[in-house]
């Protein structure tokens, strides 16, 4: 960049992995249906979006060639699915563990571009992928024995076993966790599609234009996702909508937005880097504003991951000939 930001581009960065990390809690709140919730956050980024981009883009947008347009789709269909099934997966995991594993989609990258683009892929890589798998089988074992966890806490004095109109406990939240986990490992593959997708056409196309069609398709699917699941689009309370617009405003435009802007002006491992702080930045907004403890388990393994994410994220820097650190790692609007 020729210029000077208006803004530190650290500061931008502790902004944006602040509002992130407060996606997982926005979901929580809302009490509509996955598909709804995931609907609106996506309509109203674009309703934010729009306005920029037909002021500053209206002729990039115009000229976009017909291939562009289909790989832009491609990855608007990809982040459908990673929305939707990210945030089903908060209604039956753990914040700590679904967080955790949407987060890894670094590992799905690597592995998509190595199986499907061949590129190379480092030792560096390989051993971050290893260290990271290890992480999320620890955490699998550990949902097992969620319920014995809870019974536990349950007998303890300050916890389960607080007197009649005290603070409510906190809680091991989670009714079925594998089920969770599982969905929000679809949520890091494709949101891993969505990256593999989109990544040579951002070297084409600037960053406005390309979200705005991205999100505009991906609208479109969860529209008919939640149409198909038979959902009401406007039957919401009031409270319902502000948390609706906090979702696109908060994690959208000032987290990931910000992500975005912010690689222009940093290396690109320092802005995924910064994302491991998501993970840890909801569990701690989840004890505090939930009450939800995570397990000692999900706790090792979550932060095996990470550290398996932080290998394979640094380990994939320079291992592709002629691509941009930047293009590697885009990062969902999640």
């Amino acid at each position: 960049m020729s210029r000077d930001p208006p803004v530190s581009p650290l500061v931008g960065l502790l902004v944006a992995v602040v509002a992130v990390s407060t996606s997982a809690i926005l979901v929580r709140y809302s009490e509509a249906p996955s598909l709804v919730k995931a609907l609106y956050r996506v309509v109203f980024t674009v309703s934010l979006l729009a306005p920029v981009a037909f002021a500053r883009s209206r002729e990039e947008l115009r000229d976009l060639p017909r291939r562009d347009v289909l790989w832009a789709a491609a990855a608007g269909v990809a982040l459908a699915v990673h929305f939707a099934s990210w945030f089903e997966s908060l209604a039956w995991t753990s914040v700590a563990a679904s967080v955790t594993l949407v987060q890894a989609q670094p590992l799905f990258v690597a592995l998509g571009a190595w199986a499907l683009l061949d590129e190379r892929i480092t030792r560096g890589v390989v051993a971050g992928i290893a260290v990271a798998l290890a992480g999320m089988a620890t955490m699998t074992l550990g949902d097992l024995f969620v319920p014995d966890v809870a019974a536990a806490l349950a007998a303890l004095p300050g916890l389960g076993g607080l007197d009649a109109g005290t603070a409510a406990a906190p809680t091991l939240a989670g009714e079925a966790p594998l089920y969770g986990d599982a969905l929000a490992l679809v949520g890091a593959v494709t949101a891993a599609a969505y990256v593999l997708a989109g990544r040579s056409l951002r070297q084409r196309v600037s960053l406005v234009p390309y979200v705005t069609v991205v999100y505009g398709v991906c609208a479109v699917v969860l529209l008919g996702l939640t149409l198909a699941a038979g959902h009401p689009l406007l039957d919401y309370a009031a409270r319902e909508w502000a948390l609706f617009l906090a979702m696109a405003v908060g994690p959208g435009v000032f987290g990931h937005t910000v992500l975005n802007w912010a690689l222009g002006y940093l290396e690109s491992s320092v802005v995924s880097v910064s994302l491991l702080g998501e993970p840890v930045g909801s569990t701690i907004l989840a004890f505090v504003l939930l009450g939800e403890i995570p397990t000692p388990v999900t706790v090792l393994g979550g932060a095996v991951v990470l550290v398996g994410i932080y290998l394979t994220t640094t380990g994939s820097s320079g291992a592709e000939p002629g691509q941009s650190g930047t293009e590697r790692q885009k990062q969902p609007n999640g």
